[in-house]
């Protein structure tokens, strides 16, 4: 009998495990962040956070409703929900008091979510350009250069860009091949090859820029995207996402350029918004960009055709 305990043990730590396993490290990280807020919620009014219940989670959703998003609540609500499964509790996020409550809040707060800019051909020359004006060493701005122009010609994410290895590259006649081993809609590490053609104008290419950033650095093999130390001396140490946010923040600013309501993703939404205007197709965008759901594609595009096929176009005022 002691025998069989033991095996079934071990048998529901290994299905924790594998529970654990199906998500990636950053989703995990964001699951606990969320619950940790949940947590404090449910400590200040002395409710139980885990296991919880609807009518808690229905309050709790009512409480962030004041000043969050609608897509904040669902996240929250997802994070809750999946940290119940990790640890073996069922909480029934189905449940009448907080479906119609997460409607409710939706009726009174509206659904239109308003998105960060994006990164369009006159920021990214702006930032290049500034990149160059300034007073610094030319590896420092290779480098700078190199991620925003990759950045953008690739359609990357964040943790995609700073995730490319010396490895992963393949320079061809046409252009450059990289191979994205993982990505946030790639959980099973399946990868994907984007492919960079040359620009026309060498001052805005990425495969010129990151050709002249790995000759400079001497990379060889590795993160391509490093940190400095004091005095710009190269690490080997990987840059992080928050890294790149940053970095892009700094030349908006420097550029005379408002930066609040540009972010990370503002390099990703750039690329699908000018490529729409460019006229490709949700499939060739999304080819680049890896979406699996045409519904944030076809988003890019109706924002970018929104004066294209406008009903006042032809109006003679």
């Amino acid at each position: 009998m002691n025998e069989l305990t033991t095996d079934l043990k071990l048998l529901y730590e290994a299905t924790l495990n594998n529970l654990k396993s199906s998500k990636a490290n950053n989703t995990l990280r964001a699951y606990k962040s969320d619950f940790k807020d949940f947590g404090a919620f449910c400590a200040k009014h002395g409710l139980n956070s885990l296991p919880s219940e609807p009518k808690i989670v229905s309050l709790y959703l009512t409480h962030l409703s004041k000043n969050s998003k609608i897509s904040t609540l669902r996240r929250r609500l997802v994070s809750i929900c999946m940290v119940h499964k990790l640890k073996g509790h069922y909480l029934d996020t189905k449940h009448p008091i907080i479906v119609e409550n997460l409607m409710g809040i939706k009726r009174v707060k509206g659904s239109i979510q308003k998105g960060k800019k994006p990164i369009l051909i006159n920021h990214l020359k702006s930032i290049i350009n500034t990149i160059n004006e300034q007073k610094i060493e030319d590896i420092k701005k290779y480098r700078d250069k190199s991620i925003i122009l990759v950045g953008f010609g690739g359609g990357f994410r964040r943790t995609e860009l700073i995730s490319i290895d010396h490895e992963d590259l393949e320079f061809v006649p046409e252009g450059l091949k990289i191979t994205i081993k993982r990505s946030k809609t790639d959980q099973f590490g399946e990868g994907m090859i984007k492919g960079l053609p040359y620009f026309t104008n060498e001052n805005y290419c990425p495969i010129v820029n990151l050709k002249k950033w790995l000759e400079i650095s001497k990379i060889k093999s590795g993160p391509i995207f490093r940190r400095f130390s004091k005095g710009l001396s190269l690490t080997e140490k990987r840059l992080t996402d928050q890294s790149v946010v940053l970095l892009m923040k700094e030349y908006l600013n420097l550029a005379g350029i408002e930066n609040k309501n540009f972010a990370g993703h503002s390099l990703r939404s750039g690329f699908a918004t000018v490529a729409a205007e460019s006229g490709a197709d949700e499939r060739s965008i999304m080819a680049m960009t890896g979406h699996k759901t045409s519904q944030m594609v076809r988003r890019y595009i109706r924002e970018a055709n929104i004066f294209k096929n406008n009903a006042l176009k032809n109006i003679k005022i």
